[in-house]
């Protein structure tokens, strides 16, 4: 089943980088949240490079992405100790949550051949409702992209 604009954001619990417990309902009425599911942390071919340079496009908008009265998690099937060291290695300020069973992944983004989750940006308001969804991502670009709707919303 594939997400659209306008449908109710399927709620979910999962670890984070953090060691904290992340359930995206705690969020409703208070903050829009922002998913970026992405395939793995490390792969050993170029989009390993990718996911830096979305991370790098994302911190630099992170202040923005906070001032529009959200949160933003980073999502894959990595486990929390790799989301851990990844956090570390590239200093990244916002959580990760951890997939391993692929649930939220495939409810959300879908999976590619190889079973990682498909490079996918969600954004949600306030009252739960999928906003935008983002599937050709410029990943230079699109920690302004997120930041840009965020404002269109609030």
């Amino acid at each position: 089943m594939r997400m659209n604009v306008g449908d109710i954001a399927p709620d979910f619990e999962l670890p984070a980088s953090d060691d904290s417990t992340v359930r995206l309902s705690s969020f409703k009425g208070t903050k829009n949240v922002v998913l970026c599911f992405y395939p793995k942390n490390h792969l050993f071919m170029c989009p390993s490079k990718k996911v830096f340079k979305m991370a790098q496009s994302v911190i630099k908008a992170y202040p923005e992405i906070l001032n529009a009265d959200s949160v933003l998690f980073a999502i894959s099937v990595d486990t929390v100790d790799d989301q851990k060291k990844f956090i570390q290695e590239y200093r990244i300020p916002y959580l990760h949550l951890s997939d391993t069973s692929k649930e939220v992944c495939k409810q959300y983004a879908g999976l590619n051949i190889a079973g990682l989750a498909r490079r996918t940006t969600f954004i949600i308001d306030k009252n739960g409702v999928i906003r935008k969804i983002f599937t050709n991502i410029d990943v230079e670009k699109h920690g302004q992209e997120i930041a840009k709707s965020l404002a269109e919303i609030s």
